[in-house]
């Protein structure tokens, strides 16, 4: 059946493009699956995970463990490393034959490459660096209901739209927008590391996966461009996303930012495994560079303990950090809305309180 974008009915199932790297899965891959298989459950279709590469048949279990149905798999010696004109042609061509309604893809380096260049190809829309996903309406308006500041008493919903509802930060992060794509399929995103949970692994759904090697048919013509050789620069970068403790500072460190910073350093050491983050007040004034950020426009985190320093607690910083395990924020404003999410709400100068914290810490391990 020839390919046309706007026959909608002729598409069905949720795709998800899993990047693996010299034979290694990313991690996201991991919780677009998991986020997948809420959307297929929402739609009643199978869940897909697609790999492109070389010998990387083995990394199809792990995929079905977090929910795929069924994984298919192009494996050929020029997918090997990532090129852009390999990696569009190959998938586009599985597109174009398979049907997929929705695909998903990490929003990497990779992703970012290959994710408009498909949507070009295919004809079909692309939302970049989406934050939430939603088919079910009812879900959706939840979403809105919690996340967002409009009046729904004043807000009209169509309620039978069964469209993806891709959600990303527009603006700078001063606004929210949910975008749909009615008119073409697949619907196509590009999804931010870190955003979506990863679910638990099941060995019972890894052995029930099922798994397709799908024919690559590529000519040399075809590749305008081969990897002579993969150079690793060493760049150190914090982990936010690993992190077990963050401690992130806001704006209420700017009367001594350097001393600010310092004590967040020190706190986060205390714990052992701890890391600075910020706000994005603290990132565009240049106090931390931008990996340190925490929020719409910076990292989502989930982190055992957040530490909120001086954050007064916008919504856009608060959607990055309020699914932490524990939350502790110390403001001398005390209706900042940073201690409307927090578990543990100190009213104080953190100058001062900060330095007891590392104290009490230091005092507790030493006692063991």
């Amino acid at each position: 059946m020839e390919f046309n974008s706007s026959r909608i009915e002729d598409f069905k199932d949720i795709w998800v493009f899993c990047e693996q790297r010299h034979g290694h899965m990313m991690n996201t891959n991991f919780e677009l699956i998991s986020e997948g298989r809420k959307l297929a459950d929402e739609r009643g279709s199978q869940l897909v995970g697609v790999i492109l590469g070389h010998d990387i048949g083995s990394l199809a279990k792990d995929l079905g463990g977090y929910g795929a149905d069924k994984v298919i798999i192009c494996d050929d010696e020029s997918l090997k490393d990532y090129t852009t004109d390999a990696y569009t042609k190959v998938f586009c061509d599985l597109v174009m034959d398979k049907k997929p309604e929705v695909v998903l893809i990490g929003a990497s380096n990779i992703g970012r490459d290959l994710a408009p260049r498909c949507a070009a190809r295919l004809h079909t829309g692309l939302t970049a660096d989406c934050t939430h996903l939603d088919i079910d309406m009812n879900n959706y308006v939840d979403f809105i209901a919690t996340s967002s500041t409009l009046d729904l008493s004043k807000t009209t919903f169509k309620m039978e739209d069964t469209n993806l509802k891709m959600t990303r930060p527009a603006f700078g992060g001063h606004l929210m927008a949910t975008i749909i794509c009615p008119r073409f399929r697949p619907c196509m995103s590009t999804v931010r590391p870190g955003v979506m949970k990863k679910g638990e692994y099941s060995e019972e759904r890894a052995n029930a996966c099922q798994v397709e090697n799908y024919p690559v048919n590529i000519g040399k013509d075809e590749l305008k461009t081969k990897v002579l050789e993969v150079v690793k620069e060493a760049k150190h970068m914090v982990d936010l996303i690993g992190a077990e403790v963050i401690v992130s500072v806001g704006r209420g460190i700017s009367k001594d930012v350097e001393k600010g910073i310092q004590l967040a350093k020190d706190l986060a050491d205390a714990f052992g495994n701890g890391v600075v983050g910020g706000s994005r007040a603290v990132i565009d004034s240049g106090w931390l560079s931008a990996d340190h950020q925490v929020g719409q426009t910076g990292k989502t985190v989930h982190p055992k303990i957040y530490i909120a320093l001086g954050i007064s607690g916008a919504i856009q910083h608060k959607a990055g950090m309020q699914d932490s395990e524990l939350i502790i924020a110390i403001n001398k404003d005390e209706k900042a809305p940073i201690f409307d999410c927090a578990d543990i709400g100190i009213n104080g100068d953190i100058f001062k309180i900060v330095p007891m914290m590392i104290d009490s810490i230091k005092e507790v391990k030493n006692n063991k």
